[in-house]
């Protein structure tokens, strides 16, 4: 799973030979397997977009077609999420396990309590808060038509501003030459957000008791 992440560009452009125009429902599944299950929080969502805008500035993808296709999943991935905690909800993590982590459910919980509603948006942004926000959303009751929007606006935020970053800046030669960095970049300074929150949340629980 490390090589995959670490070099993504060669293995799309491997699934690219050997798939041809399949690769399109293949990183679908992957968005939607990112945001709209709770068991696939792993999935190398915002540095995959990148990569898979890069694709798209070198000709290999259509940027016309992945762009539509991946917000779409996105979208839906959320609105199966929501679903699936209205429906199950906190059930599905009465006990720990690989896949049901109280602590990444917490993180979400942490983060929804300061940003409400918005948290749709700015989870987006956010591995492992992204995969959980709208299950969360769907745990707490959230009005669904608030969510719908909230919801449509985060995906095209995400799919289309990191997309487009890797279209544009991907294949500048210095970053093309060091995509490995970027990419571990990418994924550390997405990182940073959930973890100060939480370290914050952990002080201030330390601090009340």
């Amino acid at each position: 799973m490390l090589d995959i992440i670490l070099h993504l560009d060669t293995h799309l452009l491997a699934l690219v030979h050997d798939y041809g125009v399949w690769v399109y429902a293949i990183l679908f599944a992957i968005i939607f397997a990112e945001t709209g299950l709770v068991v696939a929080p792993f999935l190398p969502g915002d540095s995959l977009l990148f990569v898979t805008g890069a694709l798209c500035g070198m000709g290999s993808l259509e940027l016309q077609i992945l762009m539509p296709l991946l917000m779409v999943a996105a979208f839906v991935g959320d609105n199966t999420n929501y679903w699936i905690g209205h429906r199950f909800g906190i059930r599905l993590f009465k006990h720990d396990s690989r896949f049901f982590k109280h602590e990444n459910l917490e993180k979400t919980q942490v983060f929804y309590a300061k940003h409400g509603g918005k948290t749709i948006i700015f989870a987006r942004f956010l591995p492992i808060v992204r995969t959980f926000a709208p299950f969360v959303a769907g745990i707490g009751k959230m009005k669904y038509q608030l969510f719908v929007m909230f919801s449509a606006l985060g995906s095209l935020a995400w799919i289309g501003s990191l997309t487009l970053a890797g279209y544009f800046f991907g294949n500048v030669p210095f970053i093309k030459n060091n995509l490995t960095f970027m990419i571990v970049g990418i994924i550390f300074i997405s990182f940073i957000p959930a973890i100060r929150e939480f370290i914050r949340h952990r002080r201030e629980q330390k601090e009340a008791s």
